[in-house]
């Protein structure tokens, strides 16, 4: 079925993308060891929380991205990038950084709240109120290509809340989605233009990213 299909594409993926620095495939170690932290079906109820990527791979990931935006847009003097807070801001610094690394050129960048754009934010009269962040854009967003960078792309109601925000700076020419990872289950017709990871989930899991920015590490976590 459809569900098992991806799956294979999924790990025949991250076992081109990050080769453990040594296996031998005969023994099929390296896909009964993804099974075990990122198959939907092996990971188990009680067991210790499955660590689908670690510091290195997030490391690496971000830098993949970075030489696809590259190789995408010959020039990037109409790039600029903004992250969705909280951690799409610190991801959006970092790939600003690896394309500086790349390119020499300096890319704009900014962080984006949308807490007051949220479709669930008047759903309920009771309950905590929401926490507002700063939108930190200082710079014009009108004829420019944006990267939008969230941690993970789910519903797509985040993303669908930020198109909203961000038209309310200004008019870009375009705008490219960025996410460090895809967990599928979408309720809008939401798709991104960079992926750092896809990972097959079901819909009572929560996909975790930490940041050392935010958390003091680097890892991408699936929670029960």
């Amino acid at each position: 079925p459809r569900a098992r299909l991806r799956a294979v594409e999924v790990r025949r993926y991250n076992a081109e993308a990050f080769p453990p620095p040594a296996a031998d495939p005969a023994t099929g170690g390296d896909r009964l060891r993804f099974q075990s932290t990122v198959g939907g079906a092996a990971r188990s109820r009680g067991g210790p929380v499955p660590v689908v990527m670690a510091a290195e791979q997030v490391a690496r990931t971000i830098t993949r991205i970075a030489h696809e935006v590259a190789e995408r847009h010959r020039t990037l003097g109409d790039l600029a990038l903004v992250g969705i807070r909280t951690a799409g801001a610190p991801l959006a610094r970092r790939l600003a950084a690896e394309l500086n690394g790349i390119t020499g050129v300096r890319v704009p960048t900014g962080a984006l709240d949308i807490t007051l754009y949220r479709d669930d934010l008047m759903r309920s009269q009771v309950g905590p109120q929401p926490i507002l962040r700063r939108t930190d854009i200082d710079f014009s967003i009108d004829d420019r290509r944006i990267l939008l960078v969230d941690d993970v792309l789910y519903t797509g109601r985040t993303i669908r809340a930020a198109l909203d925000a961000l038209i309310d700076f200004g008019r870009p020419r375009a705008i490219e989605l960025v996410v460090l990872v895809d967990r599928g289950h979408r309720e809008l017709p939401i798709k991104a233009d960079y992926v750092g990871r896809t990972v097959p989930t079901s819909p009572d899991e929560s996909v975790q990213v930490r940041l050392d920015e935010v958390e003091g590490r680097d890892e991408v976590v699936i929670e029960r």
